[in-house]
């Protein structure tokens, strides 16, 4: 397919790298993922001859196993999110949230926008919670359950009721994706871009660190569940 008719989460979903190339014209790769590269230019104004040639650069360096996500099991692919994207979460989410709040008390009068922040980001870890325990006790078993049986051709009825789960989960994971990511453009866009006023302390600086950090780790999180781990359990 020629490049500018893919969406922008098939192209990321292609190599990775490429996502570098989105944030660097302001593109959202993860929950708008699913807009194709020429209507996403036409309506920002961006130059798409410019974009594909970058695009290009970017996939003329030879791409490593490690990175080439799209190329991996289901089951291997839900490990890995696990692993290193949820357990990322739960180390860090709560807090973040504590530290935004820590800050909003401190700073909240010079800066209002610091109390809106701290509550969208304490609605966000509250939500999180929830959403990571509904994937790993229930989506991804049925995911793995059903790959591996497919796998050994040995299919029981437990699959269909695990095809289910699968079925009736998928939109409603989807959904809560675009929630939480629109929450974290709004802290980013009241937090100027986490740019640091000039009475920033050194809390309120880490806070800063921490909530780009985050932004950009949901980014990569989301994007491999909907562009890559939810398109192939919606093909099992």
């Amino acid at each position: 397919m020629e490049e500018s008719k893919k969406t922008i989460g098939e192209i990321v979903a292609e190599d990775y790298r490429t996502a570098k190339v989105f944030e660097g014209h302001g593109i959202d790769f993860c929950c708008g993922g699913k807009v194709a590269l020429m209507a996403t230019c036409a309506e920002k104004g961006i130059d798409l001859a410019t974009i594909i040639e970058e695009i290009a650069a970017v996939k003329n360096i030879p791409v490593e196993r490690s990175q080439d996500y799209s190329s991996w099991e289901v089951s291997f692919l839900a490990d890995y999110i696990i692993n290193v994207h949820h357990s990322y979460l739960k180390e860090n989410t709560f807090q973040i949230a504590a530290n935004t709040r820590k800050i909003a008390a401190v700073h909240g009068t010079r800066h209002p926008e610091l109390m809106e922040i701290a509550t969208i980001f304490d609605k966000i870890a509250i939500d999180l919670t929830a959403h990571l325990k509904q994937e790993e006790e229930e989506f991804f078993p049925a995911i793995k359950r059903v790959d591996l049986q497919r796998k050994t051709g040995a299919i029981t009825t437990a699959a269909a009721t695990d095809i289910e789960i699968i079925k009736n989960l998928l939109k409603k994971l989807i959904h809560e994706h675009e929630e939480v990511g629109d929450a974290i453009h709004k802290i980013r866009h009241l937090a100027g871009g986490y740019a640091l006023p000039g009475d920033a302390c050194n809390t309120f600086m880490v806070t800063y660190q921490k909530l780009k950090e985050f932004e950009d780790d949901l980014h990569k999180h989301v994007h491999l569940e909907n562009n890559i781990l939810f398109l192939k359990a919606a093909l099992l």
